[in-house]
């Protein structure tokens, strides 16, 4: 194996994976580590206060139909509704729908759902018999939004898989980072020592450090 590593080839390859890799990677290594400090230390990045905005909404009528003393609610066309009108964004949650219907007659209802994305999150409750929407969004700052995406917290697949590309393109900028100290005795030598003592110490503050 050390033998087909200081193949030239194989040398030349490694090396330029390793350069453009690592440059591919520069800004998102970046962000992780940012995001992993504020993760860490939360205390020290409290001074964004969360916004919170409010609104009403009026929703038509022709989302919901009632059949047989049983009430019917477009799910669908009021998602997109109130993406449009009320500029609500992020992942919905399921929706949760309660009525009391006595011959044909709705008495109460309401329809509650809520919606989360990266540092912020909106709830909504609909009146089923005035028809209005109750709407509360809460922005947490930037610190906030960056912690959600570092975790990738509900910030949907396409974030989640960009996660992990960007973790298999981290272990192999490591590995060709490897390749190359290979056939270089003394830097590889060394490079191993350091290695053994970053493992060792981490160890240690894992057995002896941490509660």
């Amino acid at each position: 194996m050390a033998l087909s590593l200081k193949n030239k080839k194989v040398q030349l390859w490694a090396r330029r994976l390793h350069i453009y890799v690592s440059m591919a990677l520069l800004l998102v290594v970046l962000f992780f580590a940012i995001s992993g400090i504020t993760l860490n230390r939360p205390n020290l990045y409290t001074s964004d206060t969360p916004q919170v905005e409010q609104q009403t909404l009026i929703i038509p009528d022709h989302f919901f139909s009632m059949k047989n003393s049983r009430l019917t609610v477009n799910k669908v066309g009021l998602l997109d509704y109130l993406y449009h009108k009320a500029n609500l964004s992020g992942t919905p949650s399921s929706m949760q729908v309660f009525s009391d219907i006595e011959q044909g007659e709705m008495l109460e209802g309401e329809v509650s759902l809520d919606y989360k994305g990266p540092g912020f999150n909106s709830t909504v409750f609909i009146n089923l018999v005035t028809k209005e929407a109750e709407i509360e969004s809460t922005h947490y700052g930037v610190v906030a939004v960056l912690n959600d995406l570092h975790k990738g917290r509900n910030s949907g697949q396409v974030w989640a898989w960009f996660i992990d590309i960007s973790g298999f393109l981290m272990v192999f900028f490591a590995l060709t980072g490897v390749c190359l100290l290979v056939p270089k005795k003394k830097s590889f030598s060394l490079g191993l020592k350091w290695m053994t003592f970053g493992s060792v110490v981490t160890l240690l503050i894992y057995l002896f450090a941490v509660p």
